[in-house]
């Protein structure tokens, strides 16, 4: 690590034991652990501040590309902004502001100040791009305009939210209400948008809700994708009497790693429980055929239980190539 970053941290873990523990010594055993934590914020801080600025500009792009020369709105706060500019002699940067700082001001109760604050650098520094930025006007054919404008403004939202922040405050009110309500969040966030397309076709035109709907699906759409990944997993749970030859395949076979947790059985030949053995692995979607057709060597009364694990971090999974 550059020197200059190593000594500002060293003095910042020095303030930081002496305030905790006033004057007493402090040794190099209490500074390390300290320096390693601020050294691990600090990565995080700069991998999500890249992931905000790609974003933002992403949906700059989307915005001033697709939508707006193009009079088309979204759902959510960005398609608030986009009805009201249509509507109104404000630009869309103020507007972007003003329509998601209720939501900001939201997220510091309902989440937490970090992310308010974040949220709110992002959505300015968003304002600002809008405004100072002259996108290329890329078509006029409105079915490439929803389309693609979706997709860059989806993944501006979606590389906003791996950076840790929002730059469309309507999933904070739907986590809000969410939460007051016998709603859930997609619940709360149909409902809005249903009254944003609303909106858009008394305003603009049926046409061009319809064609929001569009933009709003594209977006959405990416926005998974950014967020959960385009790689899937699949947690894999076997219950088997064979499981010491079917974890002995697992890692000699599929290289993959396993957990194995002591179960109980809960209907025996005697209807009563009985200690079971039961495997716990994680594959990609590319290995699962592979994976069945061993198991069933192995033993095809298995019982094995499927499901989709969005993302993972650690273990092998990520580091060992599918075995030939």
């Amino acid at each position: 690590m550059n020197p200059y970053l190593s000594k500002i941290f060293v003095d910042v873990a020095r303030k930081k034991i002496k305030a905790k523990k006033g004057s007493k010594t402090i040794n190099d055993k209490d500074i390390l652990p300290v320096v390693k934590n601020l050294q691990v914020e600090f990565s995080h801080a700069i991998q999500d501040y890249i992931f905000i600025i790609i974003g933002v500009f992403s949906a700059g792009f989307g915005l001033k590309g697709f939508l707006l020369p193009n009079h088309f709105i979204d759902g959510g706060a960005t398609g608030i902004s986009l009805l009201l500019k249509n509507i109104t002699v404000l630009n869309l940067s103020m507007l972007l502001v003003l329509v998601n700082l209720p939501f900001l001001l939201l997220a510091s109760k309902t989440i937490n100040l970090k992310f308010a604050i974040k949220s709110i650098i992002a959505i300015s520094f968003l304002a600002a791009v809008v405004h100072f930025i002259d996108y290329p006007i890329i078509t006029e054919d409105k079915l490439l305009i929803a389309v693609f404008g979706g997709f860059f403004l989806g993944l501006g939202i979606g590389m906003s939210m791996r950076g840790g922040s929002v730059i469309d405050g309507t999933e904070i009110l739907a986590i809000f209400l969410s939460r007051k309500l016998s709603l859930t969040i997609g619940d709360v966030l149909l409902l809005i948008n249903i009254i944003i397309f609303s909106f858009g076709a008394y305003m603009l035109s049926i046409e061009t809700a319809l064609y929001a709907i569009l933009t709003y699906l594209a977006a959405a759409k990416t926005v998974d994708f950014v967020v959960d990944g385009v790689e899937e997993y699949v947690g894999v749970t076997i219950i088997s009497n064979h499981h010491e030859a079917i974890r002995t395949m697992l890692i000699e076979k599929l290289r993959r790693a396993c957990t194995i947790y002591a179960g109980k059985g809960g209907f025996g030949k005697q209807k009563e429980s009985y200690d079971k053995d039961i495997i716990y692995t994680v594959v990609t979607r590319l290995e699962l055929s592979k994976l069945q057709t061993e198991i069933d060597k192995i033993d095809r009364n298995a019982f094995i239980v499927m499901g989709t694990v969005k993302d993972l971090k650690g273990g092998m999974i990520k580091k060992k190539p599918l075995k030939k």
